[in-house]
């Protein structure tokens, strides 16, 4: 079904953002290739997530490699609050869905 798998599309795509900025986090300053390396992600998709971790600036580029800024704390503790306001509304969705299926 399309609905589901957008929404798994999007879940490993948050997924992989994470992993990476855990290992910038844990390896910092790291460059794409180490990193690519280290968590098993081609290059390519590597690149991506670090443009978008940029952009929400939660890393920061120097020349020996990506390293977090001083606001990643603050800002992974708003995705984890995201997170566990989607988990709580999948659960009353699969509730409905129950209730469809014992139609």
């Amino acid at each position: 079904m399309m609905i589901s798998s957008k929404l798994e599309s999007e879940m490993d795509l948050v997924g992989r953002h994470m992993k990476i900025l855990k290992q910038i986090i844990e390896s910092q300053p790291i460059g794409i290739i180490k990193l690519s390396q280290m968590v098993n992600i081609p290059e390519h998709k590597v690149r991506y997530t670090l443009r978008v971790l940029e952009q929400e600036r939660l890393i920061e580029p120097s020349p020996e490699g990506a390293r977090p800024t001083k606001k990643v704390k603050r800002e992974i503790k708003a995705v984890r609050q995201s997170l566990e306001k989607i988990v709580d509304d999948a659960n009353k969705i699969i509730s409905e869905i129950k209730e469809i299926e014992n139609m």
